[in-house]
């Protein structure tokens, strides 16, 4: 269950980080509301992970996932550009991810 809540947490940590960006400097309400409630849901369900898992792999994983869910959604909202490098490097991540996880009990 621990890993579900670090899972989550990850979810909320992309959807704050991409909220951030649609708040304009927290000038947008509604946008700026749901940042904040994003930040909030990411921390409560780390918090809860970190219940049973060491500090240095949850928190890599967490913020592993978010740095992938920006980056994707920065190339499908925003446009941003595509490269062999970016993907590699997202690949470098999802790979430091799952070998954290398989050394991780």
């Amino acid at each position: 269950m621990h890993w579900m809540f670090l899972f989550i947490a990850g979810l909320f940590e992309i959807s704050w980080a991409v909220g951030l960006k649609f708040s304009h400097g927290f000038t947008q309400i509604i946008p700026s509301i749901l940042t904040i409630v994003g930040m909030i849901a990411s921390f409560y369900f780390l918090a809860l992970a970190l219940k049973n898992l060491p500090l240095g792999t949850a928190y890599a994983i967490w913020t592993g996932i978010g740095t992938i869910g920006t980056v994707i959604f920065g190339i499908i909202l925003f446009k941003e550009p595509v490269t062999v490098m970016k993907i590699l490097c997202i690949l470098l991540i999802v790979s430091g991810i799952a070998g954290l996880k398989l050394i991780t009990h």
